[in-house]
């Protein structure tokens, strides 16, 4: 997933703010942002797997598995062609692509992206 992606979910840029304040463990960053933690979790590995945010699993006093997030340094420059990528990336078979709300629409879109 490119960073670009990743970072096209408003959801997504309200876990960087928050992780801009410092590591945060998942059960705070989900009440934070009002989220099951399911739904954290998979917003999470789109972070990650873009680099922007790195996961660390930590044992607590009691032996319980705690896991942190922090924010990778990272550095976002987009271009025409980043651009172009990311919204090839996200069409479906049909060449469709989902509008904000969840619907996909018709683009005009050949498929060399102009």
């Amino acid at each position: 997933m490119s960073v670009l992606t990743a970072v096209a979910n408003p959801l997504r840029l309200r876990i960087v703010a928050e992780l801009s304040g410092g590591r945060v463990h998942v059960s705070e960053l989900a009440r934070r942002l009002g989220i099951s933690r399911p739904l954290l979790y998979m917003h999470l590995d789109r972070l990650e797997k873009a680099g922007l945010i790195d996961g660390q699993l930590e044992l607590s006093g009691d032996g319980k598995a705690m896991k942190y997030f922090t924010l990778a340094p990272f550095e976002l420059r987009i271009n025409a062609e980043e651009i172009t990528a990311a919204i090839q990336a996200g069409r479906d078979d049909n060449g469709r692509e989902p509008d904000p709300a969840g619907h996909e629409v018709e683009t005009d879109m050949k498929e060399d992206g102009r």
